[in-house]
């Protein structure tokens, strides 16, 4: 059975998203999913631009935590 996960990746400065640093975090997160054998839908890849980590108003990070939730929520009724 492969192991189905998500990522999540951010930058905080407009430096960074300029730099494309963001683009090299999922890239690096892949690559170590796929070394796993993990698999990575490009529907579990959650992302936010240009938002600090003290900003708890992250939509990617949002995204994440519904997603974690529902799965839970299946999870439990069996």
């Amino acid at each position: 059975m492969t192991l189905r996960i998500a990522i999540y990746a951010r930058v905080s400065t407009l430096h960074q998203a300029q730099a494309q640093t963001i683009e090299q975090q999922l890239t690096r997160l892949q690559a170590y999913a796929t070394n796993q054998g993990w698999q990575v839908q490009d529907d579990h890849i959650f992302r936010d631009d240009g938002r600090s980590g003290s900003d708890l108003n992250r939509p990617g990070l949002d995204r994440l935590r519904d997603a974690g939730r529902l799965i839970a929520r299946l999870r439990s009724r069996g």
